[in-house]
């Protein structure tokens, strides 16, 4: 996969998106490239470098983020806010999209827009001195025409209680994401089952309302369907860091046995 491919990984990740079955992919919270170059080989259809809950720098993304484009896999980057100068930088960079936390308002996925699209469309400052524009050798219109075509995608997460996934709040999303850890917490630990579940309904039925995919997060394939997550299309299973300390904790055990 060369420089400038991330329009196809774009596509290809949409794509996957309908295909009818979940896009699987994973957290990633940990800065060694490795970690990149074992998702892809597990088969994961994508990772999500974690800029909220994790120790990585804006540079450990972009490195992440950088080999996992070389690896031909798509790679989103979780960001608690939008801050159009960093998610420009991040996108320059070879990311495939970007999934912003804590969506509760209009004026988030405006912004979120408005960094991630070039004029008329947004206010994404333009270069062609990066590693998506293939570092000048795209011309300009060519690279405008495929960020037109294939643009970045676009996850927005609903964790808490009292926000409203209007059309206008996700029409702009590819996937519409329940972050059922914090709105668990948000109503209320421990959270009632049955209150919860209708909670995550309520917002697969707003994604299924915008057209867009429902997705979201388990700590394992076979809890998907538990937490209300068995037709998701975009489904994040659990994350290096835990992954690892599960298959730690497991040779610990078997060890001491």
């Amino acid at each position: 996969m060369t420089a400038g491919d991330v329009h196809l990984l774009r596509r290809r990740l949409r794509a996957a998106l309908t295909a009818g079955r979940p896009a699987v992919g994973t957290f990633v919270k940990l800065a060694s490239p490795d970690v990149v170059e074992l998702a892809e080989a597990a088969g994961f259809a994508f990772v999500v470098v974690d800029l909220e809950h994790s120790t990585l720098t804006e540079q450990n993304a972009v490195d992440l983020v950088r080999h996992a484009h070389v690896c031909g896999l798509p790679a989103l980057v979780r960001v608690p806010e939008v801050d159009a100068p960093a998610v420009n930088r991040l996108l320059e960079a070879g990311a495939a999209g970007i999934q912003l936390s804590m969506l509760t308002c209009v004026d988030q996925t405006e912004a979120l827009v408005a960094a991630t699209r070039f004029a008329p469309a947004g206010r994404r400052s333009v270069s062609l001195a990066n590693r998506a524009a293939r570092f000048g050798a795209l011309p300009l219109a060519a690279f405008l025409g495929a960020e037109q075509d294939d643009p970045p995608v676009l996850v927005g997460q609903i964790e808490t209680a009292l926000t409203d996934p209007l059309p206008e709040l996700l029409a702009p999303f590819d996937v519409c994401f329940v972050g059922s850890t914090d709105l668990a917490v948000d109503l209320g630990l421990p959270a009632d089952p049955a209150v919860l579940r209708a909670a995550v309904d309520r917002v697969r039925e707003a994604a299924r309302s915008a057209a867009v995919a429902f997705g979201g997060w388990t700590p394992t394939r076979d809890a998907a369907a538990h937490l209300g997550l068995g037709d998701a299309g975009y489904l994040i299973v659990g994350s290096d860091l835990q992954l690892l300390a599960t298959a730690l904790r497991t040779a610990a055990g078997e060890e001491n046995q």
